[in-house]
């Protein structure tokens, strides 16, 4: 009988990163995930990018969405389980989230991601990622894709207090293999501008926030 594969995620960096998110609301985890997979996420959306597959990305949702390049300038897909790397990362988040509701009681619900390839120059200003008045995200992922990220290139996640946002508490380099994980509601952050092409994945862990007719989690 052949030997069951390895899993995506090493239980021991699942307790550490669930023990970094009680005690600082937040999580910085180097190797993550497998190199191969990190490889082949970076490729697809490279290849995405090329094919004109990318859409620019905005504030808000539903009515309230808008395109402001001066805010964030990032192009995103959502991923749909259509290939073989996106279905093994978001079996992976699957296994965080009911470990994250063992441990904690979150009652997370889903989770939702989408590529992100931020271009030359491109930012995200400093902002919450829970709507206001629809808490449904409750936990923010980013899992960086870029192997060898310059020192100088700027593009690193800045996560601020959530008691003083002026306050800086911790710069992240998007390194590939690097997960960073957060409290939604809590925790300010911004993307400082890139000098050069930065790509991740980055993504929700959300409760079902449905009231009467209103389906929430939509997009």
């Amino acid at each position: 009988m052949p030997a069951a594969p390895a899993p995506l995620l090493d239980p021991i960096a699942l307790n550490c990163l669930i023990d970094e998110l009680v005690e600082h609301g937040y999580s910085v985890r180097p190797n993550f995930l497998p190199i191969p997979l990190i490889r082949q996420l970076n490729d697809e959306l490279s290849a995405l990018e090329t094919q004109q597959r990318l859409t620019a990305a905005g504030i808000g949702r539903g009515h309230a969405h808008d395109l402001r390049p001066d805010i964030r300038g990032d192009a995103i897909r959502w991923l749909d389980r259509e290939s073989r790397a996106q279905r093994a990362y978001l079996e992976a988040m699957n296994v965080l989230k009911d470990e994250l509701n063992r441990a904690l009681y979150m009652g997370l619900f889903e989770y939702e991601a989408h590529f992100a390839h931020y271009p030359v120059g491109s930012f995200y200003r400093k902002h919450l990622d829970s709507f206001q008045g629809r808490g449904n995200r409750l936990i923010s992922s980013v899992l960086y894709l870029n192997e060898q990220w310059p020192a100088d290139a700027g593009g690193e996640i800045v996560l601020y207090d959530s008691q003083d946002d002026s306050r800086e508490i911790r710069r992240i380099t998007p390194e590939a293999g690097t997960f960073v994980c957060f409290l939604s509601e809590q925790m300010p952050h911004e993307v400082l501008p890139t000098s050069q092409s930065r790509a991740s994945v980055t993504g929700w862990f959300r409760r079902n926030a449905s009231q009467g007719n209103l389906v929430d989690p939509s997009r």
